[in-house]
């Protein structure tokens, strides 16, 4: 069994860990403090602590995509960092599931997405584990150090969670 893992709002004076560059796939560039609390309205973009056996482990977060001008064409993209430490051991499969779930709960979206690079096989690995369906590459969409990549689209519809969630 692994970890006992959650996600929940940073808490006051918490910051999210460190967003200094830990793999390949994180140097965005300069980003801005992240340790801002998830707002009670999930409809907006957001930020939770992921918590790994009682500690911080990573974050994640989401921003809203959008495929129409109604609400109704809008989804959220998921992303996740984890610390070193953390990784490897389900934590982000079972965070992802986790915000799938609440976004799901929360909010009346039909799709989720997440979006990861071509060469970061675990993150595709954990998505897959999620429920995530990957449905194509995006190509030369995420600038990343210094240079565009190419990435896999990922996502799972309403029924697809439905139909996996337990009762």
């Amino acid at each position: 069994m692994g970890p006992e893992v959650l996600l929940r709002p940073y808490q006051p004076g918490e910051d999210a860990p460190s967003q200094m560059p830990t793999s390949e796939f994180d140097d965005f560039g300069p980003i801005h403090a992240r340790s801002v609390p998830v707002p009670s309205n999930v409809d907006v973009d957001g930020h939770l602590a992921v918590v790994a056996d009682g500690v911080v482990a990573g974050d994640l977060g989401w921003h809203w995509v959008h495929y129409g001008p109604n609400r109704a064409s809008w989804c959220p993209m998921l992303g996740i960092s984890l610390l070193p430490e953390f990784r490897g051991k389900g934590i982000g499969t079972e965070a992802q599931r986790l915000a799938v779930d609440l976004l799901f709960r929360a909010t009346n979206v039909n799709r989720i997405e997440a979006h990861t690079d071509v060469e970061n096989v675990a993150e595709q690995r954990a998505l897959t584990k999620a429920g995530f369906t990957s449905e194509g590459i995006t190509r030369g969409a995420q600038w990343r150090n210094g240079a565009y990549h190419d990435g896999y689209l990922f996502s799972i519809l309403r029924d697809e969670w439905r139909a996996a969630s337990p009762g």
